[in-house]
Order: structure tokens, then sequence, then C-alpha cells
């Protein structure tokens, strides 16, 4: 008996990853849960230099800007409630000194330009077509840091501005860096403080954009950029209240797990796959806590994981534990 519907997914054999790879993971808060996984592998990853990005607009700022080398300045910057903000970044960024978020943002700019020009793969998540534009200087931001909804005006971005934006992200991702494989994925996270309906809305004109932008991007033959179905195996193979956390809206670890296993599956080369075990191995026994840690038993224990530790950095010298 078959109690689940199969979302069909294939392996992309010419743009796969491995332990050479240098990745880039930006958007909605589910590309850090896959960013933790590539962390804990061991993977070569940048994740969300400006904090989380919910929607293509603010993914797109931030990369005209650092590509573009569009430096921050005290203009560029406010004080809300005891803090200094910017527009464009997430509120984990706001510091209560002007200086240093300007700083801040102006060094990450600049990092996350080096890691476009020597980026093997960019994972883009997108989470919402809901944005806000602030009207006193019309622009649409990334993050609204609590100012009074009075301020904004909310708008729903429609499929061709989707589309748009795709398209003017990766062809400032190529000014740069033209080898990129770009993966698209769709976080499987409701926004449902927009409403039931409304999140709806916002996802269709997500996946409607992603798949209009991609099947524009076919006809012309110079295909690098991909859909991982990430959405769709939240909605269908898992769409059980179980698989979600508490808030019942974001995933929780075994959806989180699960979603890995298939964009493992399809994305990242079996050749990995051994240096994968090992680093689970070494990683599971750094968390090991021990009855008593000064027994011969404990000391044997830490130096095998020590030889175990070597062998992998051998093998792939940027692997630190």
């Amino acid at each position: 008996m078959n109690l689940q519907t199969k979302i069909p997914v294939q392996k992309q054999p010419n743009y796969l990853i491995d332990y050479n790879s240098k990745i880039i993971l930006l958007g909605s808060c589910f590309s850090e849960n896959i960013g933790k996984k590539l962390d804990y592998f061991k993977f070569q990853n940048i994740q969300n230099p400006f904090g989380v990005l919910f929607h293509p607009k603010a993914i797109e700022t931030l990369l005209s800007r650092a590509i573009n080398e569009k430096r921050y300045f005290e203009n560029d910057v406010f004080f809300h409630s005891e803090l200094w903000h910017c527009f464009d970044a997430h509120s984990g960024l706001s510091d209560m000194s002007k200086d240093k978020l300007v700083s801040n943002l102006n060094s990450e700019l600049k990092n996350l330009r080096k890691s476009i020009v020597n980026t093997t793969h960019v994972i883009i998540t997108l989470g919402t077509a809901w944005v806000y534009r602030f009207l006193e200087s019309d622009k649409i931001v990334a993050n609204c840091h609590k100012v009074p909804q009075k301020e904004f005006k909310k708008e729903l971005l429609s499929v061709e501005d989707v589309c748009q934006s795709l398209e003017n992200i990766t062809s400032l991702l190529k000014r740069i860096n033209s080898k990129a494989t770009i993966i698209f994925t769709l976080s499987p996270v409701r926004h449902l403080k927009d409403g039931f309906i409304e999140n709806t809305q916002s996802k269709s004109h997500l996946v409607a954009g992603i798949h209009q932008f991609l099947n524009e991007q076919s006809s012309t033959n110079h295909q690098q950029s991909f859909y991982f179905p990430s959405y769709e195996t939240m909605m269908d193979e898992l769409r059980d209240y179980r698989f979600y956390a508490e808030d019942m809206i974001h995933p929780n670890p075994t959806a989180i797990n699960y979603i890995w296993e298939q964009f493992r599956s399809v994305w990242i080369s079996e050749e990995s796959f051994q240096i994968m075990e090992k680093v689970d191995t070494v990683q599971k026994g750094l968390q090991h806590k021990p009855f008593n840690p000064n027994s011969k038993a404990h000391k044997k224990f830490l130096r095998k994981l020590e030889v175990q530790k070597e062998s992998i950095s051998k093998r792939s010298p940027h692997i630190r534990f």
C-alpha cells in the first residue's frame, strides 16, 4: 500500500555539489535550514549575509548593491526603538551604533561580492510575494523593523514582477560569474499573518514567476538555473501536521531532514557521500558526553576521533572541526 504521493526528482549530473563547491544561500529562513545541514557536513557555504530576506526584490537589491559596489552611508540607515536599522537588511544586523551598522553593511557587501566571483552554486529560497513600500522614499523594503504600518503601502508582486526580478538577479550574478549554477526553491513556510487566502495567492505568484523565468531561459539553450521542489514536498509528500513545529507553520526537524534527504539525492554528488558519512561520525563523536572524561576508554575515544579528523582534513583541507 502506497501512503504517499511521491514527487519525482532527478539528479542533475552536470552541476552537482561536492566538497570543492562554494555555495551561497540567500532568501527565506528555509535557506538557513538547508544551510545548517551544509554546515554540519562541512560543505563550503555562506548564508544570508544581510539576514533572512523573504521576497525576490530584497534579494535583487542586495545583489545589485554588492555587485555594483554601491556602498552604504549614514543617510541609508535610521534610528528607531533605540537601535539603528537599514531597510535593506534583517533586524539581526541592527545595532546601537550607527557607524558600526554602516561598517558592517559595507563589509558584508564586500565579502559577498568576493564570494559571488568564486561561487559554484547559488541557492535562492523565495518566501513571499507580498512586499512593503516605504511611502517616504517610494522604495520596497526588505524589513519594516516595526516602523508603524501607516508608513508603508502593502503590495503583491505580480507573476511578471517576480519573473523580472529573477531575471535581474540572474543577470547580476552572471555579470561577474558566468559559470555559477542557480537553484531556486520556494519556502514551505506559510506566511499566515498575511491571511490564508493571501498566502496561497503569494505562493502562486512566486511559483508561477519562477517557472515562467525558467521556461524563458530554457528556450535560449543556456540553462544554468533550476528548481528544487521543497514547497511541493512539504505540501504533498508531508501533508500532515505531525511534520510541523508547534506553531503549525514552520516545518519541524523531521520535515527538514526529509527535504534535506531529497535535496541530497538530487544535488550532491555520490562521490561526496563517503566523506559526508565520515564527517557525520566525527560530528556525533564531538557531541558525545562521557560519564568519566578522565577514563582510559574516553581518552582512547578522543585519540581515535583526532585520527578521523586528520584523515578527513587531508582529503579536504578546508574542513575544520
